[in-house]
């Protein structure tokens, strides 16, 4: 390329890999020569001088069905795609249902072969904190994390997130604003911290509510049903439902159809995520909490990156993302 070019091996160098000082015409010549002879960076040999991979690890710790059934994934993993896209770094999913896929992940990643990992949907028992500190690669956790062992991550392991609590007690208060007095909640797995945030801000805001309006749920449609069935069932005077996703509230708002409640008439119900491929379709549109997932998941990449030297100074810990209230026309 140097030849075909008429400029200098270090010139040429600099100019694929992106170096500052090459004057522009120089630079052009170069370009045409790497267009002219099809010229592709061998990312292995690059590697081994820069002990970089450009590739990064998105590790999520749910089974495959539901990671390809919930959009608040896909929001997630375009949020990583984009940066990762904007960096020239090649994303590599991972997913783990068991013991055997664990174990897998962790092979991977103590291979060499990405910059890091970032990881989300970790519930409370998950090893993949142990595994990935073993693994020895830079991480940055989507979510608050909710061990203690600081072998594992610790207090102190970056991560990023939104203000699941305050969000939680916003719509609750919305609804209580609205003059409901049963209101319920349709909770999420509480084995993961942001339905445990959640769950802590609907008794903040109503501390001496019925332990019967407080349903656990899973964050799945049928979950919702379920737990919607269970509430009209054991307190039929429910008039609002604080579900902790939307596909929770999606859930929900059939079974009131199936049993004749109107929504927001007989019962009003805010889900949470503002998820559009969901709140504005269902029958009424969802008021819920907005999360900027996809931003969240920007935001996480570029922690990662960061950590490689590119961009300002990242966070050394975690970051808590604002929420906000969407109006619609279920509560």
């Amino acid at each position: 390329m140097a030849a075909r070019a008429g400029v200098s091996r270090a010139t040429v160098s600099r100019v694929v890999n992106g170096d500052a000082g090459v004057r522009e015409v120089l630079a052009v010549k170069v370009r045409r020569a790497v267009d002219e002879l099809g010229y592709v960076p061998n990312r292995a040999a690059r590697s081994l001088v820069t002990r970089r991979h450009d590739a990064v690890a998105v590790v999520i710790a749910e089974p495959e069905t539901r990671v390809f059934a919930d959009p608040f994934f896909a929001l997630q993993l375009r949020g990583i795609s984009k940066e990762l896209t904007a960096q020239d770094v090649q994303l590599v999913l991972l997913l783990t249902e068991g013991r055997d896929d664990h174990e897998r992940v962790g092979r991977y990643l103590a291979g060499g072969h990405v910059d890091g990992a970032l990881v989300f949907s970790l519930h409370l028992d998950d090893p993949l904190p142990g595994i990935i500190r073993r693994a020895g690669v830079p991480t940055v956790f989507g979510g608050r994390p909710g061990w203690s062992d600081p072998v594992s991550g610790g207090p102190g392991a970056p991560y990023v997130d939104c203000d699941n609590r305050g969000g939680a007690r916003e719509a609750v208060r919305h609804l209580v604003r609205l003059g409901r007095g049963r209101v319920a909640h349709i909770t999420g797995p509480l084995d993961q911290t942001s339905a445990v945030d959640r769950l802590d801000g609907f008794r903040d805001v109503l501390a001496d509510a019925d332990p019967r309006l407080i349903v656990e749920g899973d964050f799945t449609p049928a979950g919702g049903e379920r737990a919607m069935r269970r509430l009209l069932d054991v307190c039929p005077d429910v008039d609002a439902v604080f579900a902790a996703n939307d596909l929770s509230a999606s859930g929900a708002l059939r079974v009131l159809r199936e049993r004749g409640r109107r929504v927001p008439d007989d019962v009003a119900v805010i889900g949470f995520d503002d998820m559009l491929p969901v709140a504005e379709q269902v029958d009424p549109p969802l008021t819920t909490v907005r999360q900027d997932i996809e931003g969240m998941g920007r935001l996480m990449a570029r922690m990662l990156l960061r950590g490689r030297g590119e961009g300002p100074a990242a966070s050394p810990t975690g970051v808590v993302l604002p929420t906000s209230l969407v109006r619609r026309a279920s509560a």
